[in-house]
């Protein structure tokens, strides 16, 4: 079997925008008062009386190409084999090379210096457990899971929905995955 490449989806079509995934993602990371890892997006495009409203709940995209692993002059932010990219608190100096490439404004200096980020709550992966944010939205509208796997939840989303990636004129194969 190959090795997995985790993804996630997210539901614009069930996701209220009730800030669950944010405040569970605090809790469950220790994050400082003004520290984050995920947000919540609401997007109105159209003219009146045609207007639409789009909620999404963002975060680090896990970029198979990821600018910020390229920007980082110390190594602190890497990619692991599973898709997932994490910065190294003990290599990472905060000189904010890598906020400065990621053109999905994922990261933030943590209080204590370094550079910090989604994660996929990777500490809850090695023990068999779903990202805190999926585990809470009560819409079930996060979903994760590994894309190589294709009788994965995420595998069939991706297979019978449509969907959509943020700035994909970048080129940087994100793995977090709208379904609209």
């Amino acid at each position: 079997m190959s090795r997995p490449r985790y993804v996630m989806t997210v539901d614009t079509k069930t996701c209220v925008g009730c800030n669950a995934c944010v405040l569970a993602c605090k809790s469950e990371n220790g994050l400082p008062e003004q520290g984050y890892r995920d947000w919540i997006v609401t997007e109105t495009t159209g003219a009146f009386p045609n207007l639409f409203q789009e909620i999404r709940s963002e975060r680090c995209n896990h970029c198979d190409r990821s600018p910020c692993v390229s920007a980082c002059p110390t190594g602190a932010s890497y990619r692991q084999e599973d898709g997932i990219v994490l910065v190294d608190p003990a290599k990472c100096t905060g000189c904010k090379a890598c906020i400065a490439a990621c053109p999905y404004g994922a990261r933030y200096v943590h209080p204590r210096g370094f550079v910090d980020k989604c994660t996929f709550c990777v500490h809850r992966l090695t023990a068999g457990k779903q990202p805190a944010c999926v585990d809470i939205c009560p819409t079930d509208s996060l979903t994760f899971g590994d894309l190589n796997d294709p009788r994965s939840a995420v595998s069939r989303l991706l297979k019978s929905r449509r969907h959509k990636t943020l700035l994909p004129e970048e080129g940087l194969l994100p793995h977090v995955f709208f379904l609209i």
